[in-house]
């Protein structure tokens, strides 16, 4: 794995490219000016880019954006210290396929790395809350309820297994069916629920209580 990172702190850079390497991940850059990364990753074409959200020049959307003005459609991930509604929901709005916070566990971070580059959504367990009211207010027009009748058994079961925070090989072994299909039937419970990603599909089930505890 190919990961750029852009974060104005030095200190906090240089420790995180430290711990990528050491723990087998290729740093390709790690920069703290927003415009010079941008470039690098022109240049470089990193599998993953992780992103501060709070930088003098540019913010971590705004680095986004001209990301995917240019064309650069490989994963991006925020990992910032900020929890606020508003930049949560303006990163995933933004096509980010990942909000992670500076102070998880270095496990967790090297584990939701490969989530997103397996394709995934990820988003810190904290904001979960915050994702929920994002989903509320994008299902306004219908209730959740409603959402959730054209789903077939097994993609309401695949859902339950996405809302404990399982991965498609979990899902595929403990279902005892193919990686594939698992992808074939997420894809057809986001369309089904009108939303863009399986962290998104997974907080409605929490929020309606679709499926039982434990």
């Amino acid at each position: 794995m190919r990961v750029l990172l852009i974060d104005d702190h030095a200190l906090f850079r240089i420790g995180l490219q430290e711990l990528l390497q050491r723990r087998g991940i290729n740093v390709v850059r790690a920069l703290g000016d927003c415009r010079e990364g941008i470039d690098e990753v022109e240049r470089t074409h990193p599998d993953v880019v992780l992103l501060d959200m709070r930088m003098p020049d540019m913010n971590g959307v705004q680095v986004l954006r001209e990301l995917r003005e240019r064309k650069q459609q490989m994963p991006v991930a925020m990992l910032t210290t900020s929890t606020e509604e508003g930049d949560v929901i303006d990163s995933l709005q933004n096509g980010a396929q990942g909000y992670l916070l500076k102070d998880m566990e270095p496990d967790e971070l090297i584990t939701a790395l490969r989530d997103i580059m397996d394709g995934n959504t990820v988003v810190a367990k904290e904001l979960t809350g915050i994702l929920a009211k994002a989903v509320q207010g994008d299902n306004e027009s219908a209730p959740a309820e409603d959402a959730f009748a054209d789903l077939t058994p097994r993609e309401r079961e695949i859902l339950c297994h996405l809302a404990a925070g399982q991965s498609n090989k979990v899902i595929a072994r403990d279902l005892g069916i193919s990686d594939g299909t698992v992808k074939l039937h997420v894809k057809s419970i986001l369309r089904k629920l009108n939303v863009h990603s399986r962290v998104e599909a997974a907080v409605m089930a929490v929020e309606q209580n679709l499926c039982p505890r434990g």
